[in-house]
């Protein structure tokens, strides 16, 4: 072979290598950049309500407050904490404000007691965070413990994260339902409280958290009736264990003079992405509740005594 020939194809042979050996890295740091949107805590013989007390006592120690607890199903509760670094987060950017509130979730199932709680590094990229939010993410390791991450099987990388969608036509965070529009602030949030109170639309207020700094207030929403409701939805689709309970309750945010919310498309979506469209327990078994959570919302949202 002339010399010009082989040191052609050794230079092929070393760029291949090369190629070779960033795709590798490319792939491992993929892997290691992916996400999962729970975290399971170490198991733990203790009953139920000694394990969601324990959880209280941990975080509140670490410096979170709890600001609201649900019962969504006979199975399940869920308590909704925020912190000082979680409000900073969440007035960073107009749109930061749904990661003020992180749940944490004991399930109770055949094979024992589940404690669960929110990914806040999974929560930081899917609302596009300007930041990771690993201090709250360690604080809260730290207080409930790791077993593993769960919720996805192959994880979720942070770039995909930031413009997720299920699928083609299905919305994205930023796709946010406006719900109903007020004269004032004021106005906007008094119409909230009063049709959660009132239980519009078959809802309870599970919290609510008002953002520093911004004419923003986060509420926690429960969807106690309907083909939303929150027992119905999960029976349906949250099927395997560890089971995705942390998903509750929804949201609702004022802001500024508006009512607005995530379109349940992308909410269920983001914290069941590996869910399948057809089947039992997929997407097309709960087709219907997408609307009537928007509709429940609104309710809420609209309400006038």
């Amino acid at each position: 072979m002339p010399r010009f020939l082989r040191s052609g194809c050794n230079g092929l042979l070393t760029a291949g290598l090369l190629l070779a050996g960033l795709f590798g890295l490319a792939t491992m740091a993929a892997a290691d950049d992916a996400l999962r949107p729970f975290i399971l805590a170490p198991d733990d013989a203790a009953a139920p309500d000694v394990r969601l007390d324990q959880a209280r006592g941990a975080l509140e120690e670490a410096g979170f407050e709890v600001v609201g607890e649900y019962t969504p199903h006979a199975e399940a509760r869920v308590l909704v904490v925020t912190s000082e670094e979680l409000l900073q987060a969440a007035a960073a950017t107009d749109s930061s404000a749904y990661a003020a509130a992180q749940r944490v979730a004991v399930t109770t199932t055949e094979e024992g007691t589940e404690l669960a709680y929110t990914n806040p590094r999974y929560m930081a990229a899917a609302y596009r965070l300007d930041e990771d939010l690993d201090g709250v993410a360690s604080a809260m390791e730290a207080a409930l413990g790791r077993a593993r991450d769960f919720g996805s099987e192959e994880g979720i990388s942070v770039r995909d994260l930031n413009r997720y969608r299920y699928m083609f036509g299905m919305p994205r965070f930023h796709d946010r339902l406006t719900l109903a529009t007020h004269p004032s602030h004021a106005a906007a949030v008094a119409a909230v409280e009063a049709g959660l109170a009132a239980g519009a639309g078959d809802t309870a207020q599970v919290y609510r958290i008002d953002i520093p700094g911004q004419n923003q207030v986060l509420f926690g929403v429960a969807i106690l009736e309907g083909e939303g409701a929150d027992a119905l939805v999960m029976e349906k689709i949250d099927r395997q264990s560890p089971h995705h309970t942390p998903h509750l309750p929804y949201e609702l945010l004022v802001d500024g003079t508006s009512v607005e919310s995530q379109d349940a498309h992308f909410r269920i979506a983001i914290n069941f992405p590996d869910l399948s469209m057809m089947g039992k327990g997929g997407f097309m078994s709960i087709r219907s509740a997408p609307d009537a959570i928007e509709e429940s919302l609104t309710a809420v949202a609209t309400y006038r005594r």
